[in-house]
């Protein structure tokens, strides 16, 4: 795969996840409005799809880094990481993106925005504290690549897009709470919206993974051999994932929904007990045996 062929991929993936996530809302809307005899319900539904697609399109980098609890860092403060950043987005001939601090002892990093033109890289105290220069530059570098790649937009609406799991399972959850009813299902219908409710609270986990795989995890593995080209020293960053790895410390306030955007797993040895099939990262023994093994003249 190119990495013209995965820019053309993100893109595709991008208008396809939403538009599934508009018939979706428009076939749960029909499904609560015949139930509650309400057509009201399915008018909203589809405002309510169109509503957040565009929220997911425009504003969902913003929702990530309310999320995350990061702040745009002061240049004055973190001159050095500016630095870093201004450089290799000159070398990867971007637009240099915004940079955001996470206020955790985890070392992680993310890059979000809906394209090189507004983007950010955000990175944690703890990922400042324990790397050096060049594991720094690597981390960043792939962040750029992230960028690069285009895979931004897709794994920034996917975050809304998971998040909406959550909602569906408190809306059908309180289905049971609603009248208006039909009058031959009017008694049965808060049985059925409450086991579907605790079928969705249930499944919701999986479905959420089910998601963020969607959008495949070979994009770590090409931001890092992107990000290897562009500093033209893999081991930097191959160094800077053990020492992520062996830190295996968990951030302080770890979402489902977020978590695939992060150059490493934010959930820790928790996420590390998960089988390596539905995990939302590839094993960093994986990625460090790709970097060492590059072959860069």
């Amino acid at each position: 795969m190119t990495l013209y062929t995965q820019q053309s991929k993100n893109v595709t993936k991008t208008w396809f996840l939403m538009a599934v996530f508009f018939v979706v809302v428009i076939a749960l809307g029909y499904f609560i409005s015949y139930y509650f005899n309400s057509p009201g319900i399915l008018y909203f539904a589809v405002i309510f799809s169109i509503v957040m697609n565009i929220m997911s399109y425009w504003y969902s980098d913003k929702i990530v880094l309310s999320m995350s609890k990061a702040v745009e860092a002061n240049r004055d403060d973190y001159i050095d990481l500016y630095h870093i950043v201004e450089n290799l987005s000159i070398t990867a001939g971007l637009p240099t993106p915004k940079v955001y601090i996470i206020n955790d002892a985890s070392p992680n990093a993310f890059a979000t925005g809906r394209n090189k033109e507004h983007a950010v890289v955000a990175v944690t105290t703890g990922l400042l504290r324990i790397l050096v220069k060049t594991e720094l530059e690597g981390v960043i570098a792939h962040e750029l690549s992230h960028i690069g790649n285009r895979d931004i937009l897709l794994s920034t609406v996917v975050v809304v897009l998971v998040g909406f799991i959550s909602i569906l399972a408190n809306i059908f959850m309180r289905g049971s709470l609603l009248g208006g009813g039909r009058s031959r299902e009017k008694n049965e219908a808060g049985s059925i919206f409450m086991i579907i409710g605790i079928i969705f609270v249930i499944l919701s986990p999986i479905v959420a993974t089910l998601i963020q795989l969607a959008i495949s995890r070979k994009r770590e593995f090409l931001a890092d051999a992107s990000g290897a080209l562009l500093t033209r020293y893999p081991e930097g960053l191959a160094s800077a994932l053990q020492k992520i790895s062996n830190a295996n410390i968990p951030m302080k306030n770890p979402n489902n929904a977020t978590a695939h955007l992060f150059i490493a797993n934010p959930f820790g040895g928790a996420g590390r007990k998960i089988s390596n099939l539905f995990s939302t990262h590839p094993p960093v023994e994986e990625r460090v045996k790709a970097l060492i093994g590059m072959n860069i003249n």
